[in-house]
């Protein structure tokens, strides 16, 4: 027989969706895989059932209905600061992960090399190895998940054709500052290189820090393909509605890699989610207070139990430190702590490029009545692991 693609074998399945089966196993309260356990908006649910008899049911344009493409142009031109055309500048995908496999395609060729901070969400190095790139990590150091200047311009100096950025970052919930970010789009422009963002944790933002779009920087208009989705906004992570924003150039050449890859992200979905999308200010305002909520309530919680971790500055995900527990395995760690203690989490090996065992990943994108039932599990976490 002949033999399979030899791209895919340093792959493994997703870590993130395994430990979600891992959770199911042993009834745990799943703190692993990111989607919340609440509805999304009443008024998103309302337009979606009126949807679900009137239509549409038929595909819409490839690259995105033109009235979602509208309501999405608007809003992302008050937020990024910047006219954005929907008919030449946005691109409609099936959720941020085939944005972000778009936008590698759409720039890159087998050979080029692409940037990756590490840690970074477990797609990116797929997604450069898939692109036929080779990707080229750079540390962000713990616990405050800085990037040493030095480290990141030998990056550059190799050339590289892009570099992915997650901002507000999975999973370690950083905030780049604008000065970060000028630095990371000085070294674009000196090396010429794309900057290809992540920023679907734009709206959950922890004051005092706030999200500044990279596009949004002098002169990075040209060369940044923004992608991001409405899942986490929205609380609609099933409906897998994400997009591309970028110069009317590079999103011609998208949507033809888009067509090729999905067609197009579902109909009724995209008219449905028109509804928040046209949503004001106090929307947003009201997401980041009950996201602020949830991190205080979790991390108050961690701290009474005297467990070590860091404070996230936007996202919602902890990282927490189980160096006390001195155990080696990070990831059979996690399967005992969903097994014997009923809370699941990400082992943050799977995060990182280093050698780093001592971190795992928690999300608290969930009720309060569901954080409060994981951190009441955790209180025994002490007491179970000394019976290993």
């Amino acid at each position: 027989m002949p033999k399979l693609s030899h791209r895919t074998n340093g792959f493994t399945e997703s870590i993130i969706r395994k430990m979600t089966r891992i959770c199911n196993q042993y009834d745990a309260v799943n703190l692993s895989q990111g989607f919340p356990d609440f509805d999304p908006p009443q008024e998103i649910l309302d337009r979606l059932k009126e949807v679900s008899q009137e239509g549409p049911h038929q595909y819409a344009v490839t690259w995105g209905a033109d009235n979602f493409r509208a309501a999405l142009a608007r809003k992302q031109s008050r937020w990024m600061n910047r006219a954005i055309d929907p008919d030449q500048e946005i691109v409609v995908t099936c959720g941020s992960t085939e944005a972000m496999m778009a936008a590698m395609m759409t720039v890159c060729d087998p050979g080029d090399k692409v940037i990756v901070f590490s840690p970074f969400y477990e797609n990116y190095g797929a997604d450069t190895i898939l692109s036929g790139a080779e990707p080229i990590y750079v540390p962000l150091h713990p616990p405050e998940f800085n990037f040493n200047i030095d480290e990141l311009e030998a990056a550059f100096k190799q050339k590289p054709k892009a570099l992915i950025l997650c901002n507000p970052s999975n999973p370690s919930g950083k905030v780049f500052t604008y000065s970060e970010l000028k630095i990371i789009a000085d070294f674009a422009e000196k090396y010429d290189a794309f900057v290809i963002t992540d920023e679907v944790y734009e709206h959950i933002v922890y004051k005092p820090y706030f999200h500044t779009y990279f596009a949004s920087l002098p002169r990075m208009f040209e060369r940044t393909i923004s992608c991001s989705s409405l899942s986490k906004t929205y609380s609609i992570t099933g409906w897998r509605l994400g997009y591309i924003i970028a110069p009317a150039h590079i999103i011609d050449v998208a949507k033809k890699v888009h067509d090729f890859l999905t067609v197009g992200a579902a109909a009724p979905l995209q008219e449905a989610a028109v509804v928040g999308l046209n949503f004001g200010d106090d929307y947003y305002e009201e997401l980041q207070r009950k996201y602020t909520e949830k991190r205080d309530l979790f991390i108050k919680g961690l701290d009474d139990l005297n467990l070590a971790y860091t404070t996230p500055q936007g996202a919602y995900y902890v990282m927490m430190d189980i160096s006390e527990f001195n155990s080696q395995d990070d990831y059979k760690f996690c399967e005992w702590l969903a097994q014997e203690v009923g809370v699941g989490a990400v082992p943050g090996s799977s995060f990182f490029r280093e050698d780093v065992h001592h971190l795992i990943r928690f999300h608290f994108a969930k009720k309060s009545e569901t954080l409060n039932e994981a951190l009441n599990r955790l209180t025994t976490l002490r007491q179970k692991f000394t019976r290993i």
